[in-house]
């Protein structure tokens, strides 16, 4: 990857198109969004993923992230709470439980922050009728 200096951040070029970084929003993606983005990006995949494997039919998966910083500390991302929302019918609530924690053990960003970032998890599951 290569990445070009502009008046107000930086940007590169990939095969699905331009990304701009910026401390200000105005003129791209914050650096901590980014950051959160590609830790929930990730684990929702990798769960997407074992859901698909294990033929778990769901209709929606949902993550809402929430951000802590310190200011103290260069406003360093201090945790990363991730709630997963899943709905569908008839969900197994403890093979979901144990499928978001092995998507935890094989999600490389979460690997690679979770000796600097807490990252916590939630599961929130909403039975559909049909």
């Amino acid at each position: 990857m290569e990445f070009y200096l502009k008046d107000n951040g930086m940007r590169t070029e990939f095969d699905y198109g331009t990304l701009s970084v910026s401390g200000n929003e105005e003129y791209g993606f914050r650096p901590f969004q980014l950051m959160v983005a590609s830790i929930a990006g990730c684990s929702g995949s990798v769960f997407r993923k074992i859901l698909d494997k294990q033929r778990t039919d769901y209709d929606d998966l949902i993550i809402h992230a929430d951000v802590e910083r310190n200011a103290e500390e260069a406003n360093r991302i201090k945790r990363i709470t991730l709630k997963y929302t899943i709905k569908g019918h008839r969900l197994n609530p403890e093979k979901l439980e144990r499928n978001l924690a092995l998507s935890r053990k094989n999600c490389s960003m979460i690997r690679s922050v979770e000796d600097s970032i807490k990252i916590e998890e939630s599961l929130e599951i909403v039975e559909l009728s049909r």
